[in-house]
């Protein structure tokens, strides 16, 4: 039983990167198929297109999640990842509905944070999950942060976090603005990117198996 990298033989992460595309082409076909309908800035419509390309595969994970539990057996980091991200799923609906009724404009610069809440709510709850599990396995928090620091997929799902918000803010300054939902749809995609962290781990196990 290894611990090379800061994962352990199994992590199950190879698991978690295939819930991805489904998302995404969820997502995109809802954008073209409202368009179409002439619902192009539909609150509702934007609603159904960000949780599908952000979060559709929160979903999936989740489902992943609760089945690892009934099925028992030792919990995973990736079980752990699971949960956090299903717990993730509202917390960008109550900040999309606030926003508007707060009258933010929605298409503008000062929107940019929305759509980074439905691509990475559920990263930041699965990066919580995630320490919440170190700790647990090490039994303080003082273990758990050092093996933080060292688990690559917990730094890389701190690095998108971080990294996103920054590329949202940029794109929107330079005019682009998601007055249909297809552009919806591609704006949640591109901000999207919890596959990473999923796909670092599965890296890792692999490069370490060879």
């Amino acid at each position: 039983m290894g611990d090379e990298g800061g994962l352990p033989e199994s992590e199950g992460f190879e698991e978690l990167i295939k819930y991805t595309v489904p998302g995404y082409v969820l997502g995109l076909i809802a954008g073209i198929f409202l368009d179409m309908q002439g619902y192009q800035t539909s609150p509702v419509g934007q609603w159904l297109v960000r949780t599908l390309s952000g979060e559709g595969e929160s979903i999936l994970e989740g489902i992943y999640s609760i089945r690892q539990r009934f099925l028992g057996g030792a919990g995973t980091m990736a079980e752990a990842y699971g949960w956090g991200k299903l717990f993730g799923l509202a917390v960008p609906w109550i900040i999309d509905l606030a926003s508007r009724l707060a009258g933010v404009n929605v298409y503008g610069v000062e929107g940019f944070y929305i759509p980074y809440f439905y691509a990475l709510s559920d990263q930041i709850g699965a990066n919580i999950s995630g320490m919440l599990f170190l700790r647990r396995k090490e039994g303080g928090w003082s273990g758990a942060f050092s093996r933080y620091v060292h688990h690559p997929v917990m730094l890389a799902s701190l690095a998108i976090i971080v990294i996103v918000p920054v590329g949202l803010l940029l794109l929107r300054l330079y005019g682009f603005s998601p007055t249909t939902q297809t552009f919806t749809a591609l704006e949640t995609i591109v901000a999207n990117l919890c596959w990473v962290p999923p796909l670092v781990g599965w890296y890792v196990q692999r490069k370490r198996d060879i």
